[in-house]
């Protein structure tokens, strides 16, 4: 019998962790392009690619602030290759959130842009939190994380006042009875709370206590 070479399998995982972040992060664009093929985009076009580049943004940003939680729940360290990418993923969105605004809604129009962030304020915490993405973005490389140092991961908690000012944007923004904001604030506040340092040692406890029963039991 042939053993599997540990860092093989490992590197395998890896890749398969990362293509699985890449193909989530193109999900967005492929579902747009299938919905403008198939029936086109509304009424109000602007608006519905405004709404799909923001909820999606939205989507991949929890996926990259769950992915140390879930670590810590299962155990699963390969989690943390698809993070950088999901994280990237959801700046490009909400970029894209931005821009369409900023160019088909409002053509440039820089005096009513500024005066919707200055007196809006679903759109002032909106700009807020993709201000505060932008140095997260442009440091998310090595060379970066090598430069920073501990200054990175002190910068780096950032994100997570930007993502509650994202999910307060979306929340003021959506009309109705819409219940998708109010899951985005419930899981923000549950991913933010498990990493709180008594929170994620119970976690990682209870996963021990888990792996250990499950070896005893199959031991015996």
């Amino acid at each position: 019998m042939v053993l599997s070479d540990p860092a093989r399998t490992a590197r395998r995982v890896d890749l398969i962790v990362r293509a699985g972040a890449w193909l989530v992060g193109l999900l967005p664009l492929a579902l747009l392009g299938s919905r403008w093929l198939a029936r086109g985009l509304g009424a109000n076009p602007i608006e519905a690619l405004i709404l799909h580049f923001g909820r999606w943004a939205i989507v991949l940003l929890l996926a990259a602030l769950a992915v140390t939680p879930l670590r810590r729940l299962t155990g699963f360290n390969a989690l943390v290759k698809g993070r950088r990418i999901l994280g990237l993923f959801g700046f490009l969105y909400v970029a894209l959130h931005f821009l369409t605004y900023v160019v088909l809604d409002q053509f440039f129009a820089w005096e009513y842009i500024w005066e919707d962030i200055a007196e809006r304020p679903f759109i002032t915490v909106g700009f807020a939190a993709f201000c505060l993405l932008i140095p997260l973005a442009v440091t998310s490389t090595k060379g970066w994380i090598r430069r920073l140092g501990r200054n990175w991961v002190r910068l780096h908690r950032l994100f997570y006042v930007a993502i509650v000012l994202g999910v307060v944007h979306y929340f003021w923004n959506v009309r109705g009875d819409e219940p998708r904001p109010l899951i985005a604030i419930g899981l923000v506040a549950l991913l933010l709370a498990a990493r709180v340092p008594a929170i994620a040692r119970r976690i990682s406890g209870a996963r021990h206590r888990a792996v250990a029963r499950t070896r005893s039991t199959e031991a015996a």
